[in-house]
């Protein structure tokens, strides 16, 4: 199973496109915040991709719930976007949220720096900015990959810029 992960779009639907675009392979969709208005007009528009939202701290809509628990493949994942776990301050919370609700993934967003390492054995995955990138770094997102045997494999890749 392939799932795309990209947070932080900050209103650019043309970005969260184009990296769904690139990723017709893809089997779902994580949203980690900041981007609820361009998640509604691409939800409508791949109608067919499974999609996961959580609100973040510059979503004032619809989208309420700070953290998402979705299992895919047996593997549970935490989503959030992490300004309610202080992610800029480190990723203790974080991780204690995501091994309390027995999950092996904790995904998160806001810092819009992207990052993936185990912690504690929780697979931990930023995808930074597709928008909006900090510390001189082009837009990214994140690719999850789960195996039927239980194997996680994380990357960040970088949009092509014009």
């Amino acid at each position: 199973m392939k799932i795309l992960v990209v947070s932080d779009t900050h209103k650019n639907y043309a970005v969260l496109e184009t990296a769904v675009k690139k990723n017709p392979d893809a089997d779902m969709l994580i949203h980690l915040g900041d981007g609820e208005h361009e998640f509604a007009d691409i939800n409508h528009a791949f109608p067919q991709l499974p999609m996961v939202y959580v609100g973040g701290n510059c979503d004032f809509g619809t989208h309420k719930q700070t953290h998402v628990v979705h299992a895919c493949n047996g593997i549970k994942i935490f989503c959030c976007h992490g300004h309610t776990l202080g992610v800029r301050d480190g990723l203790g919370l974080l991780v204690n949220a995501a091994k309390q609700n027995d999950c092996r993934i904790a995904l998160y967003g806001h810092t819009h720096l992207y990052r993936t390492e185990v912690v504690e054995g929780v697979f931990v995955m930023n995808p930074g900015s597709l928008d909006s990138p900090r510390g001189k770094n082009k837009p990214t997102f994140g690719i999850i990959e789960l195996s039927e045997k239980g194997q996680i494999k994380m990357n960040i890749l970088a949009m092509e810029t014009k």
